[in-house]
């Protein structure tokens, strides 16, 4: 995992969603709680942790860590590791990393479910989440996902990937009702990136 790996970055992934959480971002909370966990016992990890503050929903959580990533690092992944709870697990490996044309053998997903876990939130994931993202695999023209990403932005935050991410600018900027089939730059030489949503 990340902690054995001193090449990787960390990143947690969430913007400002919520009104009533202020200025916390989720990406700032899932920090918090890594160091008032002390780091879950890899506290050297701390070092390579950062946040990713804009995304709004599941595909941008993707997306745009790949982006902050290259803004850190200077270049894009060679491999991507995505933490998140296991019942979203097709949305990430096969819709979001297909709309992305991410190599499989280089894309990981870590599933973790919630104890307790009722049949109602899984139906509710194939049926109301990740359902839209089949017809409109970026979330631009879906009525229901355009909604989600204006409500999920309370603070009326810009995104700033289109500048700071010139190579993916088409695949941010614009709205693709097909799978994109312009450049991407996975090819190029990288480190790890796992991020947490």
């Amino acid at each position: 995992m990340f902690y054995a790996d001193n090449r990787s970055v960390v990143l947690f992934s969430g913007g400002h969603t919520r009104a009533e959480a202020g200025p916390r971002s989720e990406a700032l909370s899932y920090w918090e709680v890594a160091e008032a966990e002390g780091w879950f016992g890899h506290p050297h990890a701390r070092a390579r942790a950062h946040l990713e503050e804009q995304a709004r929903d599941s595909f941008e959580n993707v997306l745009f860590s790949i982006c902050r990533f290259n803004e850190l690092v200077g270049s894009y992944p060679t491999r991507v590791t995505v933490v998140s709870f296991d019942f979203k697990r097709r949305r990430f490996e096969s819709l979001h990393r297909e709309a992305l044309r991410f190599p499989s053998r280089r894309f990981e997903f870590v599933g973790i479910d919630p104890p307790g876990l009722s049949e109602s939130v899984v139906t509710a994931e194939r049926t109301q989440s990740a359902r839209p993202f089949e017809s409109d695999p970026y979330g631009c023209s879906e009525p229901v996902l355009l909604r989600k990403r204006i409500e999920r932005n309370p603070f009326r935050h810009s995104i700033s990937y289109p500048q700071g991410c010139p190579e993916l600018r088409a695949l941010i900027s614009e709205c693709h009702k097909q799978i994109y089939s312009g450049a991407l730059p996975w090819s190029l030489p990288a480190e790890s990136l796992l991020f947490t949503l």
